[in-house]
């Protein structure tokens, strides 16, 4: 079997890579002795993510998880512009694994007090900043105000919620209830609001839903900002996963506050109060429930009877 066949047969590993709305935008092409890493179109999001930033950084994380695969099964792969996975003279050096990668997890619901401490800061590569939860608290209102207040941008994150396990693709992507770490009458009123939605636009949702989530941020917690460096986006995506990954390791999730770059009034403060280009950012702590496993394509669902071999 070539190293190609024998990565394709770790797809669905490869496949826990993160991603914006858990779209899972990437489209891996194999070829005879190259894997080319295509963007599916169907799972961009061009309202919310215009620029493409958080495209390019889910790639980019899904060209690591790849990486870190084929170094642990033994394959000399590295990357090329494209990008394309190609063979190499040695594997891929990385400390990270295929349980690394098993045990990531984002999580939205509250977390335990505490700053990231400085030694686990120390453990991460250059290039992030950090910010007290609470300094966020009245930009993350602005910023959730204009993400629910944005037509466009309210109908494409309502395309990509799972709020029940009743939809047809709960099991395959987006964000369901369980990784948005609501209850099921919350999950049934927000799938609600978000379908008459010109009608509770009108009538205040945007305001309401940016006023639940004023508590997220009320405690000494620890944001995380990963800044731009020299390196293009796809590094950076890749940067991005080895910083959650080694969070991970440290017993630590995440979980991703996109809208505050997103949002042109709040992108702006953050960028000056980090002295930097802000390309992800990221709530960092113990999570006070222990998060759910994300849905993922080509994985059996949890509750689906065994195959039969």
């Amino acid at each position: 079997m070539s190293w190609v066949e024998r990565l394709r047969a770790a797809e669905a590993i490869c496949r826990r890579a993160p991603s914006a709305h858990n779209t899972q935008p990437w489209r891996p092409e194999y070829r005879t002795d190259e894997i080319t890493i295509d963007v599916d179109p169907a799972c961009r999001l061009p309202d919310s993510d215009p620029t493409g930033r958080d495209l390019t950084l889910g790639i980019g994380a899904f060209v690591e998880t790849c990486l870190i695969v084929s170094a642990e099964l033994g394959l000399p792969v590295t990357v090329a512009p494209g990008p394309r996975l190609v063979p190499a003279a040695h594997r891929y050096a990385t400390p990270f694994t295929i349980a690394d990668i098993e045990a990531r997890r984002v999580a939205r619901g509250p977390y335990e007090p505490g700053y990231v401490d400085d030694a686990v800061l120390a453990d991460l590569e250059p290039g992030i900043a950090h910010i007290p939860t609470r300094d966020l608290v009245s930009d993350l209102v602005v910023a959730d105000r204009w993400m629910f207040g944005t037509p466009a941008v309210a109908v494409e994150l309502r395309d990509w919620l799972r709020l029940s396990p009743r939809h047809p693709r709960y099991h395959l992507d987006g964000l369901t209830d369980r990784a948005l770490s609501l209850s099921r009458i919350e999950a049934r009123v927000l799938s609600a609001a978000l379908r008459a939605y010109p009608v509770t636009r009108r009538l205040g949702l945007p305001a309401l839903l940016a006023a639940s989530g004023r508590g997220l941020l009320r405690y000494d917690g620890s944001v995380l900002v990963l800044l731009a460096a020299d390196d293009d986006r796809i590094s950076a995506g890749r940067r991005l996963l080895r910083t959650w990954l080694a969070l991970a390791r440290h017993g630590l999730a995440v979980h991703p506050l996109s809208q505050l770059i997103d949002c042109p009034t709040t992108a702006g403060r953050l960028a000056e109060r980090v002295a930097g280009q802000p390309l992800a950012v990221f709530r960092v702590g113990r999570p006070r429930v222990a998060p759910v496993r994300s849905a993922r394509r080509g994985e059996q669902p949890p509750d689906a009877p065994a195959r039969r071999l």
